[in-house]
């Protein structure tokens, strides 16, 4: 007679309220290895003929009748000891030194579903930034009735565009002076937007629609002057429609998007004089900042609002620290400081602030924490700067990142290992590496000829990123967390 096969005791736990076992059913033995026989013993495998039991199959344990019962299956991973499951358990088990007798405990959560490239949107330039409208766009919140999807390009031509999710270019700006690059557009609703770069001003525009949907048309409401070097970053909070602004100059600009609230310039600190005209009569109105905060000896690469607070932001810088604003007193509330450039940011959810850096990392520090406090957890993967990083907007736990390296990379903060060192505190991996479409899945040394410059996530649209490859690419037309 046959031996009985290997079998293992796992206990599965998860922080997903709607996924919780029962209490009988949270302990099961597993087949440890290749039993097909052992397999048919499960309902959910019975007539299978799956070799042996990996993430599919355990997912398919729990989406059974006797386990979780869902009325449609719901794509699950699996952690072990912080780290995403992805061989067999008896693979896993070899390979840690461990014995059929150990009790191994599996963390279930929803899967990240692989990003699919759905589209590119041509430019004549390189792209220097990307920012989405959609009914669930940060935009959008407190619109009533529809809101049309639309990219917002920012050319190194100088020039915005906007984007429907057909490929069609709905509308394209005028240039507004020289040097024409565009590093940073954002909107700050669905009829305005705001623009900068090399010129070290910030645009405001009016944007408007025909009743078609098929055209659209921009008017410069104004320009914000005030910076004396280029402007890196803009970041809008959707709530009080404030805008601030990362310079060379060291400093970070706080400006109002109204015209009306926003202070007057003196005839003598106009910025115009210095600037190349396009034209005798291209005339703007100017206005100044609310505030301009000097806060780095070095470039200022990002100043982002905090997620939940519009009188909290936070700059980062090529000194390599991390800075706490009160946007009220326009002062500094704390300094975190890291050993590399930081190169870009975001302020997440759960109040950490993801730092790209040159170091080709991304840095997830708590700003609430000591100075002397470094990374909560980093991220390694890229191979080149990592100059982008955006949110899920449907989780807390999923980023998407964007690097010179020419791929955007999707992370799932969920799984991580402790590191060896007592700098990086805990260290993930990315789960999924989007390329350039046009690349075919080659990756050009250091990213040459495809660095990716902006990316940014979107329930509607996707991830949607752009750069030297003057193509804007969207992945995904959906959210990729598993429903």
């Amino acid at each position: 007679m046959a031996a009985s096969p290997a079998q293992v005791k796992v206990v599965f736990t998860t922080d997903e309220e709607d996924l919780q076992l029962p209490e009988a059913r949270r302990q099961l033995l597993v087949p440890a290895g290749k039993q097909t026989a052992q397999l048919a013993s499960y309902t959910c495998f019975r007539g299978s003929h799956s070799p042996d039991i990996k993430r599919y199959g355990l997912s398919r344990i729990l989406n059974s009748e006797s386990m979780l019962d869902t009325s449609s299956p719901t794509p699950l991973d699996f952690i072990v000891d912080g780290a995403f499951l992805r061989t067999s358990i008896e693979d896993y088990l070899k390979a840690n030194g461990l014995s059929s007798e150990t009790t191994l405990t599996l963390k279930y959560v929803r899967s990240l579903i692989p990003p699919v490239y759905r589209a590119s949107f041509q430019h004549d330039d390189w792209v220097g930034a990307v920012d989405v409208l959609s009914s669930s766009a940060p935009a959008a919140k407190g619109i009533h009735g529809t809101v049309n999807d639309r990219v917002a390009s920012a050319g190194y031509d100088g020039l915005v565009r906007i984007w429907n999710p057909s490929g069609d270019i709905i509308a394209t700006s005028a240039p507004t002076g020289y040097p024409p690059r565009l590093n940073s557009v954002r909107w700050v609703s669905p009829t305005k937007l705001v623009s900068a770069g090399l010129q070290g001003e910030v645009v405001v525009w009016s944007y408007s629609e025909a009743s078609h949907g098929t055209s659209g048309s921009f008017k410069c409401d104004m320009k914000l002057v005030g910076h004396e070097k280029q402007i890196h970053n803009l970041d809008v909070n959707s709530l009080t429609k404030r805008v601030l602004s990362a310079s060379s100059d060291g400093c970070v600009g706080l400006w109002s998007s109204s015209k009306d609230a926003a202070p007057k310039v003196d005839a003598a600190d106009s910025s115009e004089p210095k600037r190349t005209k396009l034209a005798a009569s291209a005339t703007f109105a100017e206005r100044g900042p609310l505030a301009m905060m000097p806060m780095h000896d070095s470039q200022v690469m990002a100043a982002v609002f905090h997620a939940h607070d519009s009188t909290v932001a936070y700059s980062a810088s090529q000194d390599g620290t991390v800075k706490t604003i009160d946007l009220t007193t326009q002062r500094q509330v704390s300094s975190l400081t890291t050993k590399h450039p930081v190169v870009c940011a975001a302020a997440l959810r759960n109040s950490l602030i993801a730092a790209g850096s040159s170091a080709k990392h991304i840095a997830l520090l708590d700003p609430r924490e000591s100075a002397a406090t470094t990374a909560a957890m980093t991220l390694h993967g890229h191979t080149n700067w990592v100059v982008s990083v955006s949110q899920s907007p449907s989780d807390d736990f999923s980023l998407v990142s964007g690097s010179w390296d020419s791929t955007c990379r999707v992370w799932d903060l969920r799984s991580a290992k402790r590191a060896t060192n007592d700098v990086d505190g805990v260290v993930g991996k990315p789960v999924y590496t989007i390329g350039r479409n046009w690349l075919k899945g080659q990756l050009p040394a250091a990213g040459h000829g495809a660095k990716v410059l902006s990316v940014v996530w979107d329930k509607a649209w996707g991830i949607v990123s752009a750069g030297e490859d003057k193509t804007v690419q969207v992945n995904s037309a959906r959210d990729i967390l598993a429903q």
